[in-house]
């Protein structure tokens, strides 16, 4: 009889599109599976346009778009208000555990809900519905083993004062308290629903992690010798990784204007779905990039509100963005796309040389499979940690430096993307991805360590649905 699983990927694309590849995963092996989606408080674009090109591309999944979640009466417009986007954003997702559990109760038996690293509050209803319940973390080993440390520190230790003064905690190397989520770091709103979704981790009955064993073997480590949670047992942890969309885009326009550039000679700049910046950052750039004499692709955005991530952004006019003339000038080097790239396409083309990334876990997975070395200018929520871990652990990428300040200057966008595509130590570094690209695919192929950590896991969750049936 077929295994019947529930995901639970909560709220934006970065957490979806992980949890979809998951599902093939499952698929894979057997398995009926489902997603519940959850629809953005405010209209996305962005989401929408994720989830039918996930739903189209995987008719063997089934996805299913919760109802809204009832309205809360307290709130002036009938919908579920705050003032900080990451505390809506978790008031939102507490809310929908009504329509959640409504529609695991309308299934046929489920043997496995499925939550995003987020959705702690729907552990309550796995309770409730007598459901064994895993996590699916879509960040690293790394960040998953510094977090579940910080949720249970005294709830008065503050990092503010810190600074950029070193942090020390098992399965990381020493870091900067500066480069915690900024939430966290400076005390913010958002750091309390934060760290209490990451406290409830330990409460799965396990967590699934989108890495492999030897891209971080120290968080591994530590995360297996228990020393993550000190006051709480470690749920079994499963390196399944790297779970990262085959792309397949056929006839987008840089795909073709790729196909006219040389082996490896273009630097491709993308930020995310969420990632954004002022205009005088989006001039500083360009100058660096025609300076530079290097060829690009350059995925814009229209500058956001960092205080209201979740509201759709118009399209970039370019023109008014840009310093004058830049696009004529570099017509024949250089091309500049609004809002949207198909990226795995794009990073795994041949003419792709090396990639200018926020840090965001699934482009960081992304970027090392495609065998490209990596340019790290993180913006917002685990990016800063992850940089941290992909210059001084994995060595696969070095950093933009002022990406804490107000400004990455010209000079340093012209400098780094020199050094990556002319030096010697570009080359050096790319030879270094490329040999963990290897690794990564021995690791999802039958024999490999995260094929092993699946079906180890699948033989846990049958002895678990014994236990609860």
């Amino acid at each position: 009889m077929k295994r019947r699983v529930v995901l639970y990927p909560g709220l934006g694309v970065g957490h979806l599109t992980p949890m979809v590849e998951l599902a093939k995963v499952f698929l894979h092996h057997g398995a009926a599976v489902t997603v519940a989606l959850v629809e953005p408080p405010t209209n996305s674009p962005d989401f929408s346009a994720a989830v039918a090109r996930a739903a189209a591309s995987n008719p063997s999944v089934t996805f299913h778009v919760l109802p809204p979640a009832p309205a809360d009466p307290s709130s002036s417009d009938g919908g579920i208000s705050s003032e900080h986007h990451i505390v809506l954003m978790f008031d939102y997702l507490k809310a929908m555990c009504a329509p959640l559990r409504d529609f695991l109760r309308s299934l046929p038996a489920v043997d496995a809900l499925v939550l995003d690293m987020f959705c702690g509050d729907a552990l309550d209803v796995a309770a409730e519905l007598n459901l064994p319940v895993y996590y699916f973390y879509a960040s690293g080993a790394g960040d998953l083993a510094v977090f579940l440390n910080l949720a249970r520190m005294d709830t008065r230790t503050t990092f503010a004062e810190l600074g950029d003064s070193l942090v020390s905690l098992p399965g990381a190397p020493p870091f900067k308290a500066s480069d915690l989520p900024k939430e966290i770091s400076q005390g913010s709103p958002g750091a309390k629903p934060i760290l209490g979704a990451l406290y409830r981790l330990p409460e799965a009955n396990g967590i699934l992690v989108n890495t492999f064993e030897s891209l971080e073997t120290r968080a591994v480590r530590a995360l297996r010798d228990g020393l993550c949670v000190p006051d709480h047992p470690t749920p079994p942890v499963y390196c399944i990784g790297p779970l990262v969309s085959g792309g397949g885009e056929k006839e987008h326009e840089c795909l073709r204007w790729l196909d006219t550039q040389p082996e490896n000679s273009v630097v491709f700049l993308s930020f995310g779905s969420m990632g954004t910046f002022p205009k005088k950052q989006l001039e500083e750039i360009a100058i660096g990039l025609e300076k530079s004499g290097q060829r690009f692709l350059w995925v814009v955005r229209s500058p956001g509100n960092p205080e209201d991530m979740l509201r759709p952004l118009p399209e970039p006019d370019l023109d008014a963005l840009l310093p004058e003339g830049f696009l004529g000038r570099t017509k024949d080097t250089g091309l500049v796309l609004k809002s949207w790239a198909p990226q795995v396409d794009v990073l795994r083309h041949r003419a792709t040389g090396a990639f200018v990334t926020h840090c965001g876990w699934n482009s960081t997975l992304e970027g090392i499979t495609a065998g490209l070395p990596l340019l790290c200018w993180p913006l917002y929520a685990e990016q800063r940690m992850n940089k941290v871990f992909i210059v001084e652990e994995m060595k696969l990428g070095v950093e933009m430096k002022g990406y804490n300040e107000e400004l990455v200057e010209a000079e340093e966008v012209e400098t780094k993307v020199r050094w990556v595509m002319e030096y010697e130590g570009g080359q050096a570094l790319r030879k270094r991805v490329a040999e963990v690209k290897g690794r990564a695919t021995e690791a999802i192929e039958e024999g490999g360590s995260s094929h092993a950590a699946f079906v180890e896991f699948l033989k846990d969750l049958d002895n678990m649905s014994l236990l609860y049936h």
